[in-house]
């Protein structure tokens, strides 16, 4: 038998090739044909009993144990590509995905009540009046549960709270309360986090030995703190908190990390100025209100959704944006809490509720996912 070159066999590569594209497109034709009659009689488009069928066939067709596993491979592929083809097809057919969202002009602000966590002084506090104004109704709460429930009772029109530091990460905690409370993502704001070491008027930093802050703040000032790890570290909810404690234990040894403005508002003296690590961090800040709407300019969607505990279930949620040119921003996990080793993904994308390409992919995992929740467009 004559033995080939490798011109020669790539020659051949291309002519299977050629017929595969041909036999690729035929296919995914009658993927349309099946789509139509699935929106005709109301069927669902993904029938997992059918496609393990299906897989369980076209394997045992293979003639050796690699050709098997990789023929599952290639056909859950295809099968998955069929969905999203499907999935495009019924979304122009039905119109916009049923999220209950509401498209506004503008949110409506005026004489509305802003509900922070802290006090006076804090990160959140300067959030709220650069979204809203400093003529702002706001107030302050002890936790950020608290201004979760203020908006959900009613009691505030809008919560600000702080999802996301460029140098510590996610504030892990305001992703549960997300799913714990019925309120949405209707806004964003971002506040450059510049920290302090703060004393009593007549404190020197040679006296220190205790520092407070929000776990967050302690963490952005490590390099800081590490060169002084003589003094002690003390975790508080807010960081201007923080600073009202130092001022009212009047305390020479005491110290607390925090913004220079909070320092103003406490009448305290800057021991040490730029104590945070990254001289460009910042700290994103969500704004929550009860009323599931978007507003025009919107440009960004985040949802939630839970998995079928199987391998390469999250690259098929995934592949929805790929699919339908959607591009990520951010992808967060948390754990399920009742269900050991399983997990729940936040997710933050480019475009808004009224975008075709961001409805098919929602579409998608929402009919892939075990639960998925849109939590805002903004």
């Amino acid at each position: 038998m004559k033995e080939l070159d490798l011109k020669e066999i790539r020659g051949q590569l291309d002519g299977i090739d050629s017929q595969l594209v041909r036999l690729f497109e035929e296919r995914m034709a009658l993927c349309g044909d099946v789509a139509r009659y699935k929106i005709a009689n109301g069927k669902e488009v993904y029938d997992p009993v059918r496609e393990k069928e299906k897989l369980e066939s076209v394997r045992r067709l293979a003639s050796s144990a690699f050709n098997e596993t990789a023929v599952g491979e290639l056909f859950a592929q295809l099968m998955t590509i069929s969905r999203r083809y499907q999935y495009q097809m019924m979304g122009g057919r039905s119109g916009e995905l049923e999220a209950g969202f509401r498209l506004v002009e503008n949110l409506p602000t005026a004489g509305a009540r802003v509900v922070y966590q802290g006090v006076e002084g804090a990160y959140s506090h300067g959030a709220a009046l650069r979204f809203f104004g400093d003529q702002a109704d706001v107030y302050h709460v002890p936790a950020w549960e608290d201004a979760m429930k203020e908006v959900a009772e009613g009691r505030a029109a809008y919560g600000v709270l702080p999802i996301e530091n460029s140098s510590a990460g996610a504030v892990i905690d305001n992703y549960d309360l997300m799913l714990k409370y019925d309120n949405y993502i209707v806004g964003e704001t971002q506040m450059p986090v510049r920290h302090a070491l703060l004393g009593l008027p007549e404190a020197d930093l040679s006296q220190v030995r205790t520092v407070y802050s929000h776990p967050q703040g302690l963490m952005q000032c490590s390099q800081f703190l590490n060169a002084h790890r003589e003094w002690q570290q003390i975790s508080l909810e807010n960081t201007a908190v923080a600073a009202k404690k130092v001022l009212e234990d009047q305390d020479v040894t005491q110290a607390a990390i925090a913004s220079e403005t909070a320092g103003k508002i406490y009448g305290l003296k800057v021991l040490q100025p730029a104590v945070n690590h990254n001289p460009s961090n910042v700290t994103r800040f969500i704004i929550i209100g009860k009323e599931p709407v978007y507003r025009l300019d919107a440009r960004k969607v985040s949802i939630c959704f839970e998995l079928p505990h199987v391998s390469g279930s999250l690259y098929n949620m995934l592949g929805h944006f790929i699919y339908n040119h959607v591009n990520m921003l951010m992808i967060q996990s948390r754990p399920i809490l009742e269900r050991n080793w399983e997990y729940r993904f936040f997710v933050d994308i480019e475009g808004t509720l009224k975008d075709g390409p961001v409805q098919n992919a929602l579409l998608g995992i929402e009919k892939e996912a075990v639960a998925m929740r849109i939590l805002g467009s903004y």
